[in-house]
């Protein structure tokens, strides 16, 4: 765990410590390294992190500001369990501002992000064909190039503030996309949608490129809804 814990901090480098182990803590917890009813103790985060309590203790704090971490009783700090009703709203609004994104993006992008996001098609669309379903790391690589595709499509917006908020939803929803591309079929289905949205974005062609865009999204919020409801609270 330390080294996922190093390798995350490297990203936040540039912020104060407070942040740095805030934004690291949350990552790990909605990317699934920190498990829900899991324990949060001071001091082996402290160790783990190279960092003393105190910014451990305040990053924790924002943390229950959020609504990630809860105190439980003769148990201490726990990450928060996810209810049905969180991963629904979180769902709802990934499909809401993917759709708004890819409209935008439809009259925005340029000839060279085109080129960035087929590119990013493509290497998807390998890593499909090698269908090493039962390898962890091949489906975290798939995840990976996955969230790249939507970010690229989102940048294309230009607005700063959509890349923001997609940015957060995209950490919720990440184990859940994982999930999702353990099915074979489904990874398929989504490298040939890719290329169709890129194929609607060259062509400037919005309503085509959300009308894509939404039944994207609404067979991967289907299948996520369908193999979680039960497990969770």
């Amino acid at each position: 765990m330390k080294e996922e814990y190093i390798q995350i901090m490297e990203e936040y480098q540039d912020m104060p410590l407070r942040d740095v182990v805030f934004h690291t803590l949350r990552k790990s917890i909605l990317r699934g390294h920190l498990k829900p009813d899991e324990r949060l103790m001071e001091i082996k985060l402290s160790e783990e992190l190279g960092v003393s309590r105190t910014p451990i203790r305040e990053a924790i704090r924002m943390l229950q500001l959020e609504g990630l971490v809860v105190n439980v009783p003769r148990k201490g700090t726990t990450v928060a369990k996810i209810t049905e009703k969180d991963l629904k709203e979180v769902l709802e609004l990934r499909e809401g501002l993917e759709n708004f994104a890819v409209g935008l993006a439809a009259e925005r992008i340029t000839e060279d992000q085109i080129k960035v996001l087929y590119e990013n098609a493509k290497v998807f669309e390998e890593q499909v064909r090698n269908n090493k379903t039962d390898d962890a790391e091949y489906i975290l690589e798939l995840a990976k190039t996955d969230e790249k595709f939507h970010a690229l499509i989102c940048e294309a917006t230009g607005n700063s503030r959509l890349v923001q908020m997609m940015n957060n939803i995209s950490d919720q929803i990440y184990r859940y996309r994982v999930e999702y591309l353990r099915d074979g079929e489904s990874r398929k289905k989504l490298s040939e949608e890719h290329i169709e949205l890129c194929e609607s974005l060259k062509n400037k062609n919005a309503d085509r490129a959300v009308e894509l865009m939404s039944r994207h999204i609404e067979k991967q919020k289907e299948h996520i809804l369908s193999s979680v409801v039960g497990k969770i609270d």
